[in-house]
């Protein structure tokens, strides 16, 4: 018996042809669309205090927002002001714990490497972000932290999600100054 195997050849069981997915549609970048635009939001607030707008939201496994943070160097005067630092450290607030096991980050910049540590040290499931860094991204493009084999926990990277939006928000910040 040589039946179609889903998938392949086009051809389903049933003969009929696998369905084919909308232009323009996709389906690993798609379901984080929403959380980053929440993330886009905080980085819009950023430059109210003089920091770039770099913003980050930390989801629960259920999908609802429990962190939340914007870059505050400038504002605090503190080097570890990031916000992929503030929405871990406002998460785990909220949980009660510092493991954030079946969460994920979205945030719009890619992660540098000491973001990249906090992210690994937090068990965080998951880091989605939009705007590659390539002269400090450690989720891939400069290096690649969070997915080093020699480390004990390696969460999964979602890279671009609505990176031109993120991208022009940075790129207008550095114009303007």
């Amino acid at each position: 018996m040589n039946e179609a195997v889903p998938g392949r050849s086009g051809h389903r069981p049933d003969h009929r042809p696998d369905p084919v997915p909308a232009p323009g549609h996709d389906p690993v970048r798609d379901p984080w669309r929403g959380p980053m635009r929440a993330a886009l939001a905080e980085a819009a607030l950023a430059p109210g205090t003089g920091d770039v707008p770099v913003g980050a939201v930390v989801l629960a496994p259920d999908g609802s927002v429990i962190g939340r943070g914007r870059n505050e160097r400038e504002a605090t005067g503190d080097p570890t002001g990031h916000a992929e630092v503030l929405a871990i450290r406002d998460a785990a607030r909220a949980v009660g714990e510092w493991r954030l096991t079946g969460c994920t980050l979205v945030v719009t910049l890619e992660p540098c490497t000491m973001c990249a540590g906090a992210i690994v040290l937090s068990r965080l499931d998951r880091v989605v972000y939009g705007a590659a860094d390539e002269k400090a991204g450690a989720a891939g493009s400069l290096w690649d932290v969070v997915r080093d084999r020699r480390l004990n926990h390696r969460p999964e990277v979602v890279e671009g999600v609505l990176a031109d939006d993120c991208a022009a928000l940075l790129t207008d910040f550095f114009r303007a100054r």
